[in-house]
């Protein structure tokens, strides 16, 4: 089994100590990237939920050997420390509990290999109480929790209980320690040396609105919380009162009684509170540079502010195309990594926040208005490459190698900018390949503006000279007048396309060049409408070809129309069903056809095309549907409970049949299955096992679920002989590490000093020298010692010495 697309951006990522690597929690593992060319480099894999937290140990000495270690937490409730250089997992730690958020303040570097006492290490953990229900009102089911690694026992009691897990900040000395649980930021001082659960000390800090970031300041006591509307507090002085050790009780009382503190709440432990707004909604991250200078923040209008801490002045990075989720920092100012909604993570140079990498996971699914939604939720598959393709949020086509878990190109579609704060306003409905891939077509639909201005696009693409290079080819405006398209599809010879109207009626397009004319001279490349068809002006909403292109089944609501696309001539009509037809697919020959209706009562549907009859059908809610391809006789199925349905409405069930059978030949239970795909692929495109002398000649199915997340297997249960994806490239040349001024301004050039290649000034006398002397540009005068005594001598008589 083959797995992939998952979330890169579920977590902070952290980089190593050299900030050569970039390790990114991506679902139960972690993907190990190279800073310099932005490929994966190794995997960590041993957890068996998803990773939420990656702690790299510091390395505070020349302790070099502990360059590559770092503690990672998961849903899984597991704490495990591990050599990400050699992909080995040292130490497992069992919490027990679903772990939302790790961090480990003071660490020592060699908890692992010594046994001594003072090598105990303290984490802090989020975790959720799994024996509370949810359900109940107010149930406090998150908790801040206490944990030695080195024994595997919890610490004290609980330091928090929240309505639900938070994320916990940690300040770069460990000091502090803070969450944010609605209105209130809670922070605790933990002792630097011998730690005790007793001296833990905390405070609270109040706000009007939820706070929704948190970050500390390098050097002071200053802490920044940014709120739901977009305002950021800043905090100066906080815990002056309760954490410093050398006041008495009665002196922390005084201070209370001081002046009011200006924007402090209540008895809030500040100095003051000063408040910033410039984003329009609700502050995703808060970052102070490594200076503490400056505070970088970001949210949904996708631009990274850089506040000056003194003066509350801001610059801005505009344009990074989707909601910012995170901001992590290297232990090279000069190199940071900010994480997008879209599932991409740049790596920025710093201060000027030019994107130097980006690394780019598969894009999430976005939400789209009711009529621009189809059967198969803007999934297809290039059948050529292994790819998915799919659309996204920014006008654009994914392609997304299966077998490499990383993006292979994307198409722009529509020449838009994208702003994330905007309304959907286009959206790429359809997406069609032939079957080798050489072509691609879309419907593009801009929606209207309070009923106004509604526009359908069709365009063809060609392929280029590598897989996911497509050029614009043809646009046809309005290629069913006003009506909406509700199929596209092409014919397996790739000369052929077919799209089908809600207007009632179906268009054949042919490729113009592959068209002659009487005096034997091509027309112009592109596509053209080469006939038309409609079956008694029922809107018709699905289309397909047979495998070997002879036939055309056109759904007309609620019956199929078979068609001979050479001549436009209708053959046949089959079948009526319950509620309109949205899919149809062939299976094998021309023996059996697939329908799918939706509706109050769904079904699925096997017609025999030879006896024009139902063969047989079930009552199935179903997502989508796959044929094996070839003179190939199976078919799967993605099936959901019905949408009426309110438990575990997002699970399913896959369901394998021969087509001659109702009974399923295999089952398979898959969650997030609304709005997922499937697809048989060669099993060609995908690794052998090298322990299997078998070869493996039946197609690969693929499903890919509603959060884009992928699974490849064996739909006939022989997973032995799909080869393992380790996805690692060790040979991934890494470039030198810079310091000092070649990480912030570049490398040097290179300057030959060679005395031949210098021309050499003359300094011949002349009757007028002090004219020439100074002539000529600054940087070719000679020193001022050659000069002052050439001068001196050029206006001075020189007396000659006669002798007797």
């Amino acid at each position: 089994m083959i797995t992939g697309g998952q979330s890169f951006v579920s977590s902070p990522p952290a980089f190593s100590n050299d900030g050569k690597k970039l390790l990114v929690c991506t679902g139960a593992t972690v993907s190990v990237f190279s800073t310099s060319t932005g490929l994966q480099v190794t995997e960590l894999e041993g957890h068996t939920d998803r990773v939420t937290s990656v702690v790299v140990v510091p390395v505070t000495g020349p302790a070099s050997k502990f360059m590559s270690f770092c503690w990672t937490s998961s849903l899984d409730g597991n704490v495990c420390y591990w050599d990400f250089a050699a992909s080995e997992l040292v130490k497992k730690v069992n919490v027990q509990l679903p772990i939302w958020s790790m961090v480990i303040p003071n660490m020592p570097n060699a908890i692992v290999q010594s046994n001594e006492k003072s090598s105990s290490l303290y984490a802090f953990l989020s975790v959720e109480d799994t024996s509370k229900s949810a359900d109940q009102q107010k149930a406090l089911v998150g908790q801040i929790q206490i944990f030695n690694l080195r024994n595997a026992r919890r610490v004290g009691g609980l330091l928090a209980e929240t309505r639900k897990p938070e994320c916990i900040t940690m300040s770069n000395s460990g000091e502090f320690l803070g969450i944010r649980n609605k209105r209130k930021l809670h922070i605790w001082r933990v002792p630097s040396k011998d730690f005790k659960y007793d001296e833990i000390k905390k405070i609270k800090l109040h706000h009007t609105k939820n706070l929704s970031a948190l970050a500390f300041h390098p050097t002071e006591r200053i802490v920044a919380g940014g709120d739901v509307t977009g305002r950021i507090l800043i905090w100066r002085g906080f815990g002056r009162k309760m954490f410093s050790e050398s006041l008495h009780p009665h002196s922390r009382e005084k201070f209370r009684n001081e002046e009011e503190r200006p924007g402090v709440r209540g008895n809030d432990d500040s100095d003051s509170c000063s408040t910033w707004h410039w984003h329009p909604s609700e502050v995703k991250f808060l970052v102070f540079s490594s200076d503490g200078a400056y505070l970088y923040s970001g949210g949904r209008e996708g631009v990274l502010v850089v506040w000056q801490l003194d003066t509350g002045k801001k610059k801005f990075k505009p344009r990074l195309g989707s909601p910012l989720l995170y901001f992590s920092a290297s232990s090279d100012p000069s190199l940071s990594c900010i994480s997008c909604a879209d599932n991409q993570i740049h790596l920025v140079k710093m201060p000027s926040v030019d994107i130097l990498k980006s690394i780019s996971g598969i894009k999430p699914p976005f939400a789209v208005p009711d009529v621009c939604e189809g059967l198969n939720g803007g999934v297809v598959f290039d059948h050529s490459s292994g790819s998915v393709v799919l659309r996204t949020e920014n006008y654009c086509i994914q392609f997304f190698s299966l077998l490499d878990n990383l993006e292979a190109s994307q198409v722009q579609v529509c020449e838009r900018n994208h702003q994330p704060v905007d309304d959907v306003m286009v959206v790429v409905q359809l997406i069609a390949l032939s079957r080798d891939g050489s072509i691609m077509a879309t419907v593009e639909v801009k929606l209207p503006e309070e009923g106004i201005g509604g526009l359908v696009n069709l365009k063809f693409w060609a392929q280029g000279s590598k897989t996911g290079e497509y050029s614009l080819s043809t646009v046809i405006y309005e290629p069913h007048s006003e009506s909406g398209i509700s199929a596209l599809a092409f014919r397996p010879d790739n000369c052929m396309a077919v799209t089908s109207s809600f207007g009632g009626d179906f268009k054949i397009w042919v490729n113009s060049s592959d068209v002659q004319r009487k005096d034997q001279i091509l027309q112009k490349s592109g596509w053209r409408c080469r006939s038309v068809g409609a079956y008694k002006k029922r809107p018709m909403t699905a289309a397909a070809f047979s495998s070997d292109g002879s036939v055309l089944a056109v759904a007309a609501e609620t019956v199929v129309t078979l068609w001979d696309p050479e001549t436009n001539v209708l053959v046949a009509v089959i079948g009526d069903s319950f509620t309109p037809i949205v899919a149809l697919s062939f299976v094998g020959d021309l023996e059996y056809l697939i329908s799918v209706s939706r509706g109050s009562r769904p079904q699925l549907v096997v017609w025999n095309l030879l006896k024009l009859s139902m063969h047989w059908s079930y009552m199935l809610s179903v997502e989508a549907v796959a044929a094996s391809g070839g003179d190939g006789s199976k078919f799967a199925v993605l099936a959901c409970p019905t949408r009426e349905a309110n438990a575990r409405e997002q699970d399913g069930i896959i369901l394998l049949f021969e087509v001659d059978d109702p009974v399923p030949m295999s089952t398979w239970s898959v969650k997030k299955a609304r709005g997922g795909n499937l697809a048989f692929l060669s099993s060609n495109l995908f690794p052998q096992n090298p322990n299997v002398t078998e070869r493996r000649s039946s197609p690969l199915l693929v499903y890919v679920n509603g959060d884009h997340e992928f699974e490849v297997f064996d739909p006939h249960g022989n997973q032995s002989q799909i080869g393992r994806v380790h996805r690692k490239n060790p040979a991934v040349a890494e470039e030198p590490m810079r310091f000092g001024y070649e990480s912030i301004y570049g490398e040097l050039p290179e300057f030959d000093l060679k005395k031949d290649q210098i021309p050499e000034i003359p300094f011949a006398p002349s009757d007028r020298p002090w004219e020439t002397i100074f002539s000529g540009p600054s940087h070719v005068l000679p020193p001022l010692t050659k000069l002052c005594s050439t001068f001196l001598e050029s206006i001075l008589e020189r007396n000659t010495t006669l002798k007797d």
